[in-house]
């Protein structure tokens, strides 16, 4: 399902929450920022009188019917042909373009203003802007033309679609239809089996679907604010399935949904889960190493255990592939998540989630929504509530929402790494009372990130290989952050850049890098396969006497 904005057209998993831990902002933030805005306007008396000068010249234009304003070509928000062939829908939809555009040119020439400043100025009005495009009004064309061709109907479907939002959704219009998705049969259904289960995690090893599999083990390790099945969504774009299918052992964790009382859970006791999973793998497989894979902030976590246990000698960690994560947090710069976050979004942040003992995925996914609003909120408020259409059913989408909660002090933790960026700095994290040293990571790392992801940059990313300790391949994927996941060979248009040098520059990097076309699934399953030992033959059955198969995939955590 492709979304599109003002910005041009992008794929509307580009831009969901996917497993972020930070919270951006509140409406507190947003409401002290815009006070901000209104006194700098007041300060530049000369620029907003001019700026408004040029709005009204503009709009006698559209008035006398002289404007030449018209949308981008992609804008899809204005595809519909009677935007322009309709006198009176021209001039609505001009007198929103020329105020858009003084808006824009008023933010721009803004003299005397960081950078920072600058994007948070630009992210306020760009939020005021997408809210009161002709587009998301009753009267627009397609709607109107619509409830004409149904007498009605799609209008009535509309208002059931938004007394449902209110009701169920927190007036948020719904971004999929949940009723067409079942997990453990048309989602994250890969045969397998729950063989090891503790109060943080349940533990699943895959059935082989080869008859001969690489000796050392692949276990995933997923981000604590989603559920792990991004990496099984589906026979066609499944990450577990596709390393069954190239000859490799796979087990997966499987986070419980933390409640209140489980407020006092950290990264020592997640930490503590990842060594047990490990112990359990090794044990099973009869191995001595396992390679790990994180994704997001799970590779936050991962990093950190891996860095802990290498640094007193546990060798079991073989090599290590990060997903979309950001491990120098001060290269996020000026990105979404990153526009409000000061000291006191995070004071606040820290006690709101210790009061109710968690932070609930669902806040988090609300407050990311207004992030990205043409794409996820006023996209899906034209399609549900001013065409009464149902919401599309998309499997990535069902995922997104499916979210968890974080225990208040992993959530602190988290706040904390990315207010201190604590991970470039040797010692400043402590895991299990072992100083955390990215460094001590010595191990081969794969590093893969994407063009388009807005929510960890892909220059952010490339920083990991300067942190880490060990050799590492970096992978850059022409896709958002979900997407660049869900990369299965086949998809179409799929491309991606490594080889060369990590050298300090990402751009050096990127100048010298190979062109690929098609998926980097079989480039990072060639890199794996050299780490992972010879194949054998391996048990068809799941478990061993030691930790026999308990319920079968995708386990009960899962519904939690």
């Amino acid at each position: 399902m492709e979304q599109s904005s003002d910005k041009g057209s992008i794929n509307s998993t580009d831009v969901i929450l996917g497993p972020n831990p930070i919270v951006g902002f509140r409406v507190t933030d947003v409401a002290r920022e815009t006070a901000r805005a209104v006194s700098i306007a007041l300060r530049q008396p000369r620029l907003t009188g001019t700026v408004a000068k040029g709005i009204v010249n503009e709009w006698v234009k559209v008035f006398k019917d002289d404007s030449e304003l018209g949308p981008a070509d992609r804008d899809a928000r204005f595809a519909d042909p009677e935007w322009m062939e309709n006198k009176a829908y021209r001039q609505w939809l001009q007198a929103y373009l020329a105020w858009v555009n003084g808006v824009n040119r008023w933010v721009e020439e803004q003299p005397e203003i960081s950078q920072f400043a600058r994007a948070r100025l630009e992210f306020l009005t760009s939020l005021i802007n997408d809210a009161i495009a002709p587009s998301n009004f009753p009267l627009q064309p397609t709607a109107l033309r619509k409830m004409k061709e149904t007498r009605g109907a799609s209008a009535r479907a509309g208002l059931r679609n938004f007394m449902k939002d209110l009701r169920d959704n927190r007036g948020l219009p719904a971004q999929v239809d949940t009723s067409r998705f079942k997990r453990g049969e048309n989602v994250a259904n890969t045969p397998g089996a729950v063989v090891a289960r503790t109060e943080v995690l349940e533990l699943i090893q895959y059935y082989p679907t080869q008859e001969k599999a690489h000796a050392i083990p692949m276990m995933i390790v997923p981000p604590q604010i989603n559920k792990y099945y991004v990496f099984d969504l589906s026979a066609e774009k499944s990450l577990v399935r596709g390393l069954l299918d190239a000859g490799f052992q796979v087990f997966v964790v499987s986070w419980r949904n933390p409640g209140p009382e489980h407020a006092h859970w950290g990264l020592s006791e997640y930490s503590a889960g990842i060594e047990l999973a490990v112990s359990v793998a090794c044990n099973i497989t009869s191995q001595t190493k396992v390679n790990l894979l994180g994704a997001c902030a799970g590779g936050i976590t991962l990093a950190s255990f891996a860095a802990a246990r290498l640094a007193v000698g546990d060798t079991r960690v073989n090599s290590m592939s990060l997903l979309v994560n950001v491990l120098d947090t001060g290269a996020l710069g000026d990105t979404g998540l990153g526009l409000f976050a000061s000291p006191r979004v995070f004071k606040a942040a820290k006690r709101l989630s210790k009061r109710k003992g968690v932070l609930d995925g669902k806040d988090m996914a609300s407050a990311f929504a207004w992030l990205r609003p043409n794409d996820l909120i006023w996209n899906y408020w034209v399609n549900n509530i001013l065409l009464g259409n149902p919401p599309p059913a998309f499997d990535v989408l069902y995922w997104n929402g499916d979210s968890t909660r974080l225990p208040a002090c992993l959530h602190g933790q988290f706040l904390d790494i990315y207010k201190n960026n604590a991970l470039t700095q040797p010692g400043a994290l402590r895991l299990q009372g072992v100083p955390v040293d990215l460094t001590k990571v010595t191990c081969d790392n794969y590093i893969l990130s994407g063009t388009t992801d807005h929510i960890t940059p892909w220059k952010a990313c490339y920083r990991s290989t300067q942190l880490l300790g060990g050799d590492s391949t970096f992978v850059l994927s022409n896709s958002g952050h979900i997407q660049s996941i869900l990369n299965p060979p086949g998809k179409k248009k799929a491309e991606f850049w490594t080889g060369g040098e990590t050298v300090p520059d990402a751009d050096a990097w990127k100048a010298e890098a190979e062109h690929v076309d098609g998926s980097w699934w079989p480039h990072w399953h060639a890199w794996l396969g050299k780490r992972s030992g010879r194949k054998k033959a391996v048990n068809i059955n799941v478990g061993n006497a030691a930790y026999p198969a308990l319920d079968a995939a995708p386990g009960t955590y899962i519904h939690g």
